[in-house]
């Protein structure tokens, strides 16, 4: 018998078809490959980063539930704020993330583990932080040792134009800026590959290879500069 898909969570599908409407009504995106999306199981996608709303986009064409990454504040707010974003963040999803880096940063990426292994998706940008000129940086390898340590394959995602429309600085997307196209590639496979140091940057330069083939950005072999505020992953 075959496996069903997971199912949504409600306000996941609520949010799907809210904004998942209004980015198609207002920037109409082209989008290839969408058949390399597995039905069942397990899978990163792991994408550029240009834009706040490459999430959004990602959300709302991709037909499964995707497990974002949140900061931990959002689960520990108190009185009705804090009661409102707890909620929030449990009835999307989400994975729950500690932005100060180091330890904390591996802890939530071992979270995520039963995540994937339960059979759901966990989109990762292993730039770590959103490209500040356009240009594709070196990735993080933690987008690597995720994979490798739940076993499931890798999604490379490109997105372009997206820093049309919502630049770095701009708090909503602009709607009818810019041309927005979204590209998945081939899963990449991680069955049998080791987990030690050398490998994971081997692996994680594959996936980043695959990105700039979908998106023909220009390759700078360096990490991305921090910033006061870096995106997860």
């Amino acid at each position: 018998m075959a496996r069903r898909r997971n199912a949504l969570p409600l306000l996941y599908t609520i949010g799907k078809i809210i904004v998942g409407n209004t980015m198609k009504l207002g920037w109409h995106p082209h989008v290839e490959g969408l058949e390399h999306i597995p039905a069942t199981g397990g899978a990163i996608l792991a994408g550029n980063h240009l834009s706040v709303a490459d999430e959004l986009f990602l959300g709302s064409f991709v037909p499964r539930h995707i497990a974002f990454w949140a900061k931990s504040d959002y689960f520990d707010g108190t009185g009705v704020r804090g009661f409102f974003t707890r909620n929030l963040m449990h009835g999307l999803g989400a994975i729950r993330v500690a932005r100060t880096g180091g330890r904390d940063a591996l802890t939530a990426f071992d979270g995520a583990i039963p995540v994937l292994k339960a059979g759901d998706m966990v989109a990762v940008y292993p730039e770590g932080t959103r490209s500040p000129d356009g240009r594709l940086y070196r990735g993080r390898t933690g987008v690597a040792r995720l994979a490798v340590g739940a076993g499931v394959p890798i999604i490379p995602v490109g997105m372009i134009g997206t820093e049309r429309v919502q630049p770095i600085g701009q708090p909503y997307p602009m709607p009818f800026r810019g041309k927005v196209t979204i590209k998945f590639g081939k899963p990449i496979d991680v069955d049998g590959r080791p987990g030690d140091r050398t490998a994971l940057r081997a692996l994680t330069d594959e996936v980043m290879a695959e990105i700039q083939r979908l998106t023909g950005q220009e390759y700078v072999p360096r990490y991305a500069p921090a910033k006061a505020k870096p995106d997860t992953a």
